[in-house]
């Protein structure tokens, strides 16, 4: 039997809830399909741990992360704790290291659920998001001098390299080489960043140059907001920087229904280091502890990761398997307008993977 080892960090808030439904449906997942089983480590790490420890995670964090095939993430973040040092503790700790350069977002409108846009279908939404992970806006780049003074200063630095852009580039038309439609949109804002962004721009066309089979266009950040809302159908493979990416992730996610359903890969494609998985709606603090979290997001994680270990057929079963659920309005959790709880979502999800023999 396949073996696959799993990190489990459910880290901050609704994290710990929608993790705990995830592992529970990847066992009956993996029990349904009977070729392979998953090992779970579980590390408390994030912001309880901060407040016990004062960091995020333990100095050899990534070491010990090093040996696992995958890591399942839950979300990072608290009231109580700047979210800068959060967020570079544990998430972004772990990405960079472990260079998961490869962020993707699929959205698409899943049964059942209605887009907030009029009219619009599932076959009218249907995208892959390609987010710049490593470099970019998030770089960690730049400093404060004179604090507290008149004169303080506070720089951030973009850093877009050669080699970072053109990996991002090469692994979005590969993308949109293996969707049907062949279509890539590139996110630029080269009007007004003319250093960075040009690069940026300039290595999209030299790439393009070896995928004449991929049609594609560029577009201002600003304007593609517009795009996503006003002509969903003409957009297929989206690729954009880390900030770019970041915020029209959740503008897509919240057009397709709910931010609640969205999935992310943090991947490292050449496999020297573990990729990262988890869904992309945070720490939701307002909701935690009441049992109505969606799970969707964290489900649709899953098969993502199932993809990556290489298990198409188990993650096919679990697509499924939340799109027969995600087709049951009484199986909605508030966010999209009903009433479910997430351990009713999770059962039902069980339930179709179990009575699924496609």
């Amino acid at each position: 039997m396949r073996s696959y080892r799993i990190a489990a960090i459910p880290g901050d808030g609704i994290g710990k809830e929608v993790v705990a439904a995830g592992l529970r449906v990847l066992a009956v997942c993996a029990a349904r399909d009977g070729g392979f089983d998953l090992k779970v480590q579980h590390f408390d790490w994030g912001s309880d741990y901060y407040k016990a420890n004062g960091t995020m995670m333990p100095e050899d964090g990534t070491e010990q992360l090093k040996a696992f095939n995958a890591i399942y993430f839950g979300a990072v973040g608290a009231p109580d704790v700047p979210d800068h040092l959060t967020l570079w503790g544990l998430r972004l700790a772990i990405c960079q290291p472990f260079d998961q350069y490869a962020n993707v977002r699929p959205t698409r409108i899943l049964p059942g659920i209605e887009s907030p846009l009029r009219g619009v279908t599932p076959s009218d939404l249907d995208w892959v998001i390609v987010r710049e992970n490593s470099e970019g806006e998030y770089a960690g780049q730049g400093g404060r001098s004179h604090r507290g003074l008149p004169e303080e200063v506070a720089t951030e630095v973009s850093i877009f390299t050669r080699a970072g852009v053109t990996r991002i580039m090469r692994f979005a038309f590969e993308m949109a080489r293996s969707r049907p439609r062949k279509l890539l949109t590139v996110v630029t804002k080269s009007n007004a960043q003319r250093h960075g962004m040009v690069l940026w721009d300039d290595i999209a066309r030299e790439v393009a140059a070896d995928f004449p089979d991929v049609a594609w266009d560029k577009m201002l950040v600003d304007a593609m907001t517009v795009r996503m809302t006003l002509n969903p159908r003409s957009l297929d493979t989206i690729v954009a920087t880390n900030l770019h990416a970041d915020i029209l992730s959740d503008l897509a996610a919240a057009l397709a229904g709910s931010i609640g359903i969205a999935p992310t890969a943090n991947l490292n494609p050449e496999r020297n280091f573990p990729s990262m998985f988890e869904p992309i709606h945070g720490s939701a603090f307002d909701i935690t502890g009441k049992g109505i979290a969606n799970p969707v997001g964290t489900f649709w994680s899953a098969v993502m990761m199932l993809e990556h270990l290489g298990e198409p057929a188990a993650a096919a079963r679990l697509m499924r398997a939340i799109e027969r659920v995600t087709a049951d309005a009484s199986l909605h959790t508030p966010d999209l307008g009903g009433t479910a709880t997430t351990a009713r979502v999770t059962e039902a999800v069980c339930a179709a993977l179990l009575g699924d023999n496609e």
